[in-house]
């Protein structure tokens, strides 16, 4: 039941995120209208300091002392009410009569916002996994449940932001009708859809309101149902550097980019994680302007979703059966032919469906196996510089970094090349540069940076083998630290302990170790 409460609190960034990609970017576009160019500073802008904030983020969140609901729990309750306003701010249209620089500068402000708190909520959060006990497998089998509760969260947010997207779809396409009536339309026409916006505001804004919610309810459920496990006898407070003093934050990040396990970890997934968000997040503009299938984004949204839920405990089971490393190569794998496919058969909908189900499997192994290969990097760490404590957070928290950093190159990046190609807000038809611009960022450029990314991941060094050694010598020296803390700590029991032949004295600093080993 545990595990499920704290899947649960994966909720709110998995359905914020999903909203996010799905629509900010046809929101900004088409709804609010403005310029491409400005759409990619905010998009580039606002995930570069959504990166930036989650290693400072991490760092105070590993120096914070424990209080009496946990370490980690009050940055989960402080940041969640902040976040939720900020997340409702970030769809509300300012007045027609603001001009597009104030307008960048609202959209700039909310959504950098937005992201300071969500790093305030998700690293916390996602650095609850090593504060709930147990061994590998349990942390495994946590991830599991959190990865499958985050799919379901997709799914919902697919049917919401869906219907959102398909009302304006439908109001676009009845304004491009009425004007085709009025006067033959050029290609690249703009449509007349001030009537028409209103009513998608609020649909964008009602779906805000409705992804508030699950996050309000989301961590109350995370509150109450998971309290931490003070870990102190495995990895106490009490342990620093020999000069006593907390290891500074470039300290920390130099020894993090160092470690070899964890470049490799990192850099691999920093290009999966690009080629991924390149493709998906020009899913809607594919299927709506290079495919004409955009009656049906729907229905390949869901296909697409409902096929990774479905793979998380697939992959779960295959990574317990074969490792981790060899499922990664099998689930990424399945998108290459996928993404060729549709690219070369974009119109054909039975096609596109099977493609979205393949491409749903592997989106599943990207959600899954970074984050069950995580651990392991840091018990490997931790055996190889015991004196840096405590920075789980950092270790997450820095990943988290060049994920987000991929995610908003990507974003920025795609925004910037359909500028180029020549896509215009608000038209009702688009050229053959941008239907070739949209099917290039779909396919090709993605499959190119996946390939990348298993290139420099088949280097990552740590495997089944290895990962179960590090488990037992984490726990041998776990069991070490658990007996020189209770020599130290409790000097007082000396008292009722002899050792045959010669009583073991103790000192004002605690017992005297030496006499005990000898």
């Amino acid at each position: 039941m545990r595990k499920i409460c704290f899947a649960v609190g994966g909720v709110p960034n998995q359905v914020t995120s999903a909203a996010i990609g799905i629509s900010l970017q046809i929101f900004l576009l088409d709804v609010v209208q403005m310029k491409a160019s400005s759409v990619s500073m905010i998009l580039f802008l606002s995930r570069a300091w959504d990166a930036v904030t989650d290693p400072l983020v991490g760092y105070l969140v590993s120096r914070s002392t424990w209080t009496p609901i946990g370490k980690l729990t009050p940055w989960l309750v402080v940041s969640t009410p902040f976040g939720i306003l900020s997340y409702v701010l970030l769809w509300f249209v300012p007045a027609d009569s603001m001009s597009e620089a104030a307008r960048v500068l609202w959209f700039l402000t909310a959504a950098c916002l937005f992201e300071t708190l969500m790093s305030c909520y998700h690293v916390p959060y996602l650095s609850l996994n090593m504060f709930l006990g147990g061994h590998q497998r349990d942390r495994d089998s946590a991830t599991a449940y959190r990865t499958s509760v985050e799919m379901m969260a997709m799914l919902l947010m697919s049917v919401i932001q869906g219907q959102v997207v398909s009302l304006y779809n439908t109001e676009k396409q009845e304004a491009c009708e009425h004007l085709d009536q009025v006067h033959q339309t050029p290609d690249s026409s703009s449509a007349p859809q001030t009537a028409s916006l209103h009513e998608t505001q609020k649909a964008f804004l009602t779906s805000a309101g409705v992804t508030g919610g699950l996050f309000l309810l989301s961590s109350l459920v995370l509150f109450f149902g998971v309290r931490e496990q003070r870990h102190d006898s495995v990895r106490p407070d009490t342990y620093r550097p020999e000069d006593g003093t907390r290891p500074s934050l470039l300290s920390c990040l130099k020894m993090l980019i160092r470690h070899v396990p964890y470049q490799r970890l990192v850099i691999s997934f920093v290009f999966s994680v690009l080629a991924f968000q390149m493709s998906l997040g020009n899913f809607a503009l594919f299927c709506s302007h290079a495919a004409g299938l955009g009656a049906h984004f729907q229905l390949l949204l869901l296909v697409l979703l409902i096929s990774a839920s479905v793979a998380v405990p697939l992959w779960q089971f295959v990574l317990l059966k074969i490792g981790k490393k060899p499922t990664v190569f099998i689930g990424f794998s399945l998108f290459i032919p996928a993404a060729i496919t549709v690219a070369c058969v974009p119109s054909n909908l039975p096609v596109f469906i099977t493609a979205c189900i393949l491409m749903g499997f592997s989106l599943a192994t990207l959600f899954l196996l970074p984050w069950s290969m995580l651990p392991d990097v840091i018990d490997d760490f931790a055996l190889r510089h015991p004196s840096f404590k405590d920075i789980d957070p950092l270790f997450i928290s820095g990943y988290a970094f060049c994920n987000k950093l991929a995610g908003g190159l990507s974003v920025g990046l795609s925004t910037m090349i359909l500028q180029i190609a020549g896509y215009k807000t608000g038209a009702c038809n688009h050229g053959g540069e941008v239907v070739t611009a949209l099917t290039v960022l779909f396919s090709p450029v993605p499959v190119a940076l996946l390939l990348i990314g298993m290139g420099i991941f088949h280097t990552y060094p740590i495997n089944e083998r290895k990962g179960l050694r590090l488990e037992e010598q984490k726990h041998s020296q776990a069991r070490g630290d658990i007996l020189f803390i209770e020599f130290r700590v409790f000097p007082w029991v000396s008292s009722q302990w002899d050792v045959p032949g010669k009583p073991l004295m103790t000192t004002d600093e605690g017992w005297d170790v030496d006499r005990l080993v000898n």
